[in-house]
């Protein structure tokens, strides 16, 4: 286990909207102060759970300007400039450097399917293109219909400016894998909110998380419980979590945390199409773990 740039808690934030559906710059210039001021070390604007897939490159990059003068003295930004095509993702990343940002999040090529051989090369071309940018690659083949396979990242991982990865396929033994074939000075984070302890027992440094939007302080105190040896603490808030962790991935993400988001007095507004709205069903369960966590208000 190794520390890192980005710190063991990473927030993948939401984007706010207005009720028009324009991003709400204020609210997540307030967000973000929140996040950090309760247990993120890093905030990442225009992931996965930013709907980064509906976002103009405009609105991204001036979701990164805002995030970065608002936080930045205090946590790192990372901006998520990954695309399936090589030549965008690096003149967004380019453009994230320029603007100052902490690091660049580059998912895996979604659609396109490339070999294991295109992957390599697509991100050793991004990493080359922007030497001075931190890279956190990002393993998500449930989306992207492509697995970033533990000899790739490897391979990727002997690139100076390559220094993570959000590892999100879901498999402990895939994880497993990475930490073996890398140094430890390559970090390792959990993409998904439950397997952060399983992964941390293998060597993983922290959580790209979703649910601490909510819980972060208490993800925060799990991740430093184990690290500190207080094994015992450690499972308990995993245990104490996991419903939460659950209820916030009951569909596809960010529909959930932003429902949990409201709940709590915050108006990040709805998401753009083709997501929808959180099922009454769903919110009914979501407000009762909500409840029994006490994090209801």
């Amino acid at each position: 286990m190794t520390e890192c740039l980005f710190g063991s808690v990473v927030t993948a934030m939401v984007t706010p909207f207005t009720e028009d559906g324009q991003v709400n710059y204020s609210v997540a210039e307030k967000l973000a102060a929140y996040l950090v001021a309760n247990g993120s070390d890093s905030v990442l604007v225009c992931g996965t759970t930013g709907e980064s897939p509906t976002l103009t490159r405009e609105e991204e990059y001036q979701l990164f300007t805002v995030v970065k003068n608002t936080v930045g003295k205090n946590a790192k930004v990372i901006a998520g400039t990954g695309s399936n095509s090589t030549k965008e993702a690096i003149e967004a990343t380019e453009k994230a450097a320029e603007l100052g940002l902490d690091g660049s999040l580059q998912v895996v090529p979604y659609y396109n399917k490339p070999p294991q051989s295109g992957l390599f090369k697509h991100f050793e071309a991004i990493a080359k293109a922007v030497p001075q940018m931190p890279i956190m690659l990002y393993n998500i083949p449930g989306r992207t219909g492509c697995n970033l396979l533990p000899e790739t990242v490897a391979k990727l991982a002997e690139i100076e400016n390559i220094i993570a990865i959000k590892e999100a396929s879901g498999i402990l033994e895939q994880a497993c894998q990475i930490r073996c074939l890398t140094d430890s000075s390559f970090a390792i984070y959990s993409g998904d909110d439950f397997l952060t302890l399983p992964l941390l027992t293998v060597g993983a440094t922290g959580i790209v998380s979703v649910a601490s939007h909510i819980v972060g302080n208490e993800i925060k105190q799990m991740v430093n419980a184990f690290k500190s040896g207080n094994t015992t603490l450690a499972v308990e808030l995993q245990l104490k979590l996991f419903p939460l962790f659950k209820a916030l991935f009951c569909t596809t993400n960010p529909i959930p945390v932003k429902a949990a988001l409201k709940m709590r007095g915050w108006e990040v507004g709805g998401l753009r199409l083709p997501l929808d709205e959180l099922p009454s069903n769903l919110e009914e369960h979501l407000a009762t773990v909500l409840k029994q966590l006490s994090v209801d208000s």
